[in-house]
């Protein structure tokens, strides 16, 4: 172990978690604590969480690593925060919570995109932001929360996400980090300040979101009676939220625009880290930033670990050992079904938030076990449609690293990737990248690590594709595009 050590809070939509790492980014053993919670869902397409159940799991997650710390707490020199992007809620003038956090999942919002394309010109504001016009970002689900809930939507003073709540509950004050505010479509990427033409069309005042600051402007000096309960994080920095798509890239040894990270965790994302002076993104893609150097480039899909885990609920298939031991043994795409895993909608590439799951093709000799191998397969496909569009758009991937909790505990689900993309893919040894990669940006800002190619990722076993096994594939990804263009459209 080497000093500082870093405390980092992930703040995630289907956990909390808070580790401890030292100063080579190296998480300490033992020292972790994680509460578990569950999205209220709705069936018009709701998706939300209670902000200050969030932030009372986030400080419990802390108390129980100093507990585990004990004499190695006064080593801890700064706090570090990663948490999902594209979500948000409303406080008042008080700084309580008066809305429950929206999820990026929640597609309650698709009449406010489509009215946002019809009054903008959604290429030029792609362009300056990053984001299209989807459920998925803040200008047309702010729209939604003011006409669907007019007087809550007067009471609110500011529109904050959650790692901007948790700094104004602890610090009195809201910070927004570059990373954060890159993925809100509210943003404008080049010039690091919002937007005011989408401002205008969402309805939204600049007074009433945070001041923008980048990671290495932290807040001190815990209020009341959180610096009596996190005493020995009183007086040590606590840096801004990042999104945990930028920490995952960083975590798991991203750092160049050779390298590729493939994550699968409740949704799935294929991100590449660059550094330049402007940001132009292709269309189909979007980019977000790490910070005021950085740009991320790549892809989401609403549907990932989310999927499987519907699936094994739905289904009632075996423990997951028993599930890769016979996915193991079956041949790609001998099921014959065709899947559109949108359980969640569409976002990359197709940007379809009214996009519904379907499942074509079933049989009477049709077993579970099929329907899961189609759908883990259907997640692949929609992954080489964003493998295309990266590589279109210049990017020089020699390596694809595999992360996110779902992805790594399905080894099977990694050599579907590698056969379906037709390329190696590494799977990482990082078991929490967002985690560490918080740590990393951390580590960089107080000066300990100037450059953190020096603290390579660790990296398990790579799969390499089976030519036999991607010739299939390639038809089957055809069926499902001709499936979509039915249903869903170009």
């Amino acid at each position: 172990m080497e000093t500082p050590l870093i405390l980092t809070l992930d703040l995630g939509t289907s956990s909390v978690r808070a580790l401890l790492f030292d100063g080579r980014g190296r998480h300490l053993e033992g020292m972790q604590a994680s509460r578990e919670h569950i999205p209220r869902t709705t069936p018009d397409g709701g998706a939300e969480l209670d902000a200050d159940e969030l932030v009372e799991r986030a400080l419990a997650c802390a108390e129980e690593v100093l507990q585990r710390a004990g004499k190695w707490q006064r080593e801890i020199a700064g706090v570090a925060v990663c948490t999902f992007w594209h979500s948000f809620l409303g406080v008042d003038g008080a700084g309580q919570a008066v809305t429950p956090i929206y999820l990026w999942a929640d597609t309650r919002s698709a009449r406010e995109v489509a009215e946002l394309r019809t009054r903008l010109d959604e290429r030029a504001v792609h362009a300056r932001t990053g984001c299209v016009f989807h459920t998925s970002y803040l200008p047309a689900r702010l729209l939604w929360v003011q006409r669907t809930f007019p007087d809550l939507s007067r009471r609110v003073r500011r529109w904050l996400s959650p790692g901007e709540y948790l700094f104004l509950r602890l610090f009195g004050e809201p910070r927004c980090s570059y990373s954060m505010a890159s993925g809100t479509g509210l943003f404008d990427q080049n010039r690091l300040d919002w937007d005011e033409e989408v401002l205008s069309a969402a309805k939204v005042r600049r007074e009433q979101l945070s001041p923008l600051v980048d990671v290495d402007a932290p807040a001190k000096g815990l209020r009341g009676k959180f610096a009596a309960r996190l005493q020995p994080l009183r007086k040590v920095p606590w840096f801004p939220a990042v999104g945990d798509g930028a920490c995952s890239n960083l975590g798991c040894g991203c750092v160049s625009p050779k390298r590729a990270a493939l994550m699968i965790g409740t949704s799935g994302a294929m991100r590449v880290l660059f550094t330049s002076g402007q940001a132009r993104p292709p269309w189909g893609v979007w980019c977000y930033r790490v910070d005021r150097r950085r740009f991320l480039l790549g892809g989401a899909l609403s549907n990932g670990g989310n999927l499987l885990v519907w699936m094994q609920n739905t289904f009632r298939l075996e423990p997951e050992e028993r599930v890769e031991q016979e996915l193991a043994t079956l041949e790609p795409d001998a099921h014959g079904l065709t899947v559109l895993p949108f359980l969640a909608g569409e976002r990359s590439p197709g940007w379809a938030p009214e996009a519904r799951a379907a499942i074509v093709g079933l049989r009477w000799h049709t077993r579970p076990i099929d329907i899961l191998q189609a759908g883990l397969e259907a997640v692949a496909y929609r992954f080489a449609l964003l493998h295309e569009l990266l590589r279109s758009a210049g990017s020089e991937v020699r390596e694809i690293i595999a992360t996110g909790g779902a992805l790594l505990r399905l080894p099977v689900w990694i050599q579907i990737l590698a056969d379906v993309l037709g390329q190696p893919v590494t799977a990482s040894a990082e078991p929490e990248a967002s985690s560490r990669g918080a740590a990393l940006l951390a580590l960089e800002a107080l000066g300990v690590l100037p450059d953190l190619r020096e603290v390579p990722a660790a990296l398990g076993k790579t799969y390499w594709p089976n030519p036999e096994s991607q010739a299939r594939y390639q038809q089957a990804k055809e069926r499902q595009r001709e499936l979509y263009s039915r249903l869903i459209g170009d």
